[in-house]
């Protein structure tokens, strides 16, 4: 039976709020976030004219070019991308109970990327293929490889005498070799095959336009509902395997199916966008420092806080070495590479 709130100690309401209120400034930053990567480029775009474009006001059709036709698809990537692996992160540290945990460290986005990869070098690619089967292929295909490198991680994380590092390292193993294969591929694919499949590897957000934003959308929003409705019971496997059973929560299948769900996200971002690396670890974290791990706080946290990254590191690629443009996974990769490398220093101190 669960308390209302009005009988709560009158503390741990505070604590609540506290929360709360912290969710909705990282929301507040977030939409500034967006709003600075709709103005800065290029050509500047005056605030109040980007958000009268983004509101559909009507403004000057230069204007409206720039910031609804250009700008506006790339930051809603981001802004998807950042939430999507940031939840698939936030989960898949808590399913296995490992800090360094994420589908970038544990080699799913690498296995994602092959599997966009061998779609690009076996699948038809011709002008006449539908765009239902090109999107949905590609998608299909990583999934399917990212569930092989997931099986292989679950497989271990179930073997009692497994250390956390030791996961690590299985994925670190498992990066290394999707890596060759997808290198494999590169050596004998064409000129064509082998420009698409560096896209994947760099990660850039700036080809993602209307129908695949609508596909990452949905399952974006999808994979929250679903986390957000096992809350409860990704709480509960915080305390142990054996707490989780007495409350009659099925390990296993939450495993499997959480497990499940973060290689769908994973699969649809890297097949749309490429690698975009260290956001589903560095995110989560950041998240926990203010929220806890109370998923229903975390994930909403992690969700926000992978968004607002995102679309600052996009327009820092964007604008820091105008005129070229740099891939975000080169920004994201130079900001997380440090702050990982501080939680290994972290996790091998305690």
């Amino acid at each position: 039976m669960h308390l209302e709130e009005g009988h709560l100690p009158e503390g741990y309401i505070r604590h609540l709020d506290a929360k709360r209120r912290w969710s909705a400034v990282a929301a507040s930053a977030a939409f500034l976030a967006l709003l600075a990567s709709l103005c800065l480029g290029a050509v500047p775009v005056p605030p109040l004219e980007a958000l009268r474009s983004l509101l559909g006001l009507g403004i000057d059709a230069r204007w409206d070019r720039i910031v609804r036709q250009i700008r506006l698809p790339q930051a809603l990537a981001a802004l998807l991308a950042g939430t999507g692996l940031s939840l698939a992160g936030a989960v898949t540290q808590s399913t296995l109970r490992n800090p360094l945990a994420s589908p970038f460290t544990l080699g799913i986005s690498h296995a994602a990327a092959f599997g966009a990869a061998a779609s690009v070098f076996f699948l038809p690619r011709s002008g006449g293929t539908p765009l239902f089967f090109r999107l949905y292929g590609t998608a299909a295909i990583a999934l399917a490889t990212s569930l092989v490198a997931a099986a292989a991680i679950l497989a271990l994380s179930r073997r009692r005498d497994s250390p956390p590092e030791g996961i690590v390292l299985c994925g670190i193993a498992l990066g290394s070799l999707f890596t060759a294969a997808t290198m494999l591929l590169q050596y004998f694919a064409d000129d064509v095959q082998l420009a698409t499949m560096v896209f994947w590897t760099f990660g850039d957000l700036a080809r993602a336009r209307w129908p695949e934003l609508l596909f990452m959308a949905v399952a974006v929003a999808l994979t929250t509902v679903y986390f957000l409705g096992r809350r409860w019971d990704l709480n509960t496997l915080l305390a142990g395997e054996e707490t989780a059973r007495s409350l009659g929560v099925s390990v296993t299948r939450v495993r499997l199916e959480a497990m499940f769900v973060a290689c769908l996200v994973t699969a649809i971002v890297v097949s749309l966008v490429g690698v975009i690396g260290f956001v589903g670890i560095v995110c989560p974290h950041m998240a926990r420092r203010f929220t806890g791990d109370d998923h229903r706080f975390l994930l909403p946290g992690a969700a926000l806080t992978g968004a607002l990254l995102l679309l600052l590191a996009d327009t820092a690629a964007r604008t820091l070495l105008l005129p070229r443009v740099l891939p975000v996974a080169i920004v994201t990769a130079f900001f997380g590479a440090p702050a990982f490398i501080w939680l290994l220093g972290r996790k091998a101190c305690r």
